[in-house]
């Protein structure tokens, strides 16, 4: 029992943490909240991990189910969701600078976020992660006893908050993390994370079309 809980422990951290990746984004956050104060970067590290954790919950949980009932496929919703992490990714990667460096927000943008979107959605958790969420929920076995049962969702459940948490640790002290290589080596990491992240939808986008048309 012990070991069926902590395998289905490590296989939600494992599988989700390589792409939600908290260390990758955690310059991209730090690019999008720099012209927030400390306390608004620290309340929106912990909005993202809020957000983040609800929306794997429901993915893992409950996913499968919405996707089933409305007729959606796993490869139209990367399609989708491709879309709008390339799309996320050319914005940050073309978005202008200031004299001193540091990017500048979008013209008519505020410099104040919603922890949601961007940060949250597609930033965080975009659509690779919530495919790869309800892959799991979806692989749960269908034929199992009330106690396996609890089991396994506890297990899923340490895993996905073991996930925010580290998301939390990493966006919570990312200023820290990387204020040693100063503004315009954070400019440079910012425009570099953004370009992988336009790959990685574009990746995401290609690999929902082959399944589709495969």
């Amino acid at each position: 029992m012990i070991a069926a809980f902590v395998n289905s422990f490590l296989l939600v951290y494992a599988t989700l943490f390589p792409i939600v990746n908290p260390i990758g984004s955690a310059p991209l956050f730090l690019g999008l909240t720099q012209f927030s104060t400390d306390a608004q970067r620290n309340a929106l590290a912990r909005g993202v991990a809020i957000n983040s954790f609800f929306l794997l919950f429901g993915s893992v949980f409950i996913g499968s189910h919405v996707l089933e009932f409305f007729g959606i496929s796993l490869p139209v919703v990367r399609i989708a969701g491709g879309l709008v992490v390339t799309a996320f990714g050319w914005r940050l990667l073309n978005a202008g600078e200031r004299p001193g460096g540091a990017a500048a927000p979008p013209e008519g943008e505020a410099t104040s976020i919603d922890s949601f979107y961007p940060l949250t959605m597609p930033l965080t958790v975009g659509p690779g992660s919530i495919s790869v969420a309800i892959t799991l929920g979806s692989q749960r076995p269908k034929v199992v006893d009330l106690a396996h049962l609890l089991q396994l969702g506890g297990a899923a459940m340490l895993g996905i908050l073991a996930i925010v948490l580290t998301v939390y640790l990493c966006y919570r002290f990312a200023q820290r993390t990387i204020s040693t290589i100063g503004p315009q080596g954070t400019a440079v990491v910012v425009r570099l994370s953004a370009f992988i992240m336009l790959c990685i939808g574009i990746q995401i986008l290609w690999g929902g079309w082959t399944t589709l048309n495969g």
